[in-house]
């Protein structure tokens, strides 16, 4: 199926590692021209090696501490001039937040969470409104988590930023819907992400072996998929190219779960 991808412009925030990467190596492969925001050089530039290699020969990356507004602006005004002044994709996936009990966690730990699971999307967004407004057709991918929709008494903070931002999501696919530029999420659910498996080591479990990883999980935080394995960072990746494609032209305002049956509401 072609996505109608190729030449686009695309943006991932968090692609130089994880669910991130796998995204953005997708929509190089459908021949998009992608650039990805991270936090480290040397994760950013192992990325674009990477996509070069996927099919994206121009692609892009950029060190930027999405906690400053500033430098959130700057990044996204070098994008502009580099890819004259259009956008057509904006994929957001950073998001980590505290683990702890409600007791546990302190203010500064349920502060940070909001600051890392919405407040960078929103800066990221705000920045990238004009580029994607002035783009023959854009899209915006969100990333949540299926703990908004199946709690775990661990995450508190976290879950709150997710539904936080799967709120706001929802808020713009209603302001945009009129000018056509599609907003949509996705939660992912147990996946192996470099965090999970180096917290699953951490612990004792072969984080590498996905069906371990998951009986770790069920045994720390109590909700398993269905499935009885994690799921892969690239089991994400296709979903979200589709969502970020021409070929998705109607489906707004969506909560996709990628998270092995855990919940279907």
């Amino acid at each position: 199926m072609d996505l109608g991808l190729a030449g686009a412009a695309a943006v991932v925030v968090g692609g130089s590692r994880g669910m991130g990467l796998a995204a953005a190596r997708c929509l190089a492969e459908e021949g998009a021209r992608v650039a990805v925001i991270g936090r480290t050089r040397a994760a950013v530039d192992s990325a674009v090696t990477d996509l070069t290699g996927c099919g994206s020969p121009r692609a892009l990356g950029l060190v930027v501490d999405i906690g400053d507004a500033a430098a959130v602006d700057a990044a996204f005004a070098e994008l502009g001039r580099l890819w004259n002044s259009e956008l057509n994709v904006l994929v957001n996936t950073v998001g980590p937040g505290a683990a702890g009990t409600f007791e546990d966690l302190t203010d500064e730990q349920w502060r940070q969470s909001v600051e890392d699971g919405v407040m960078g999307m929103v800066r990221c967004v705000r920045a990238a409104l004009p580029l994607l407004r002035a783009a023959q057709w854009a899209r915006i991918v969100n990333f949540s988590a299926h703990s908004t929709q199946r709690q775990s008494v661990m995450l508190p903070a976290y879950t709150a930023a997710k539904s936080m931002l799967t709120s706001v999501s929802k808020n713009l696919s209603l302001l945009l819907a009129k000018e056509e530029i599609l907003v949509n999420v996705v939660s992912p659910g147990s996946i192996a992400s470099e965090a999970l498996v180096g917290w699953a080591k951490s612990v004792g479990v072969d984080g590498d072996d996905p069906y371990r990883l998951m009986d770790a999980i069920a045994e720390h935080f109590g909700h398993p998929a269905h499935m009885p394995r994690a799921g892969l960072p690239e089991e994400i990746g296709p979903v979200v190219a589709f969502l970020a494609s021409r070929r998705n032209s109607y489906m707004t305002g969506a909560n996709i779960n990628v998270d092995g049956g855990s919940d279907f509401t």
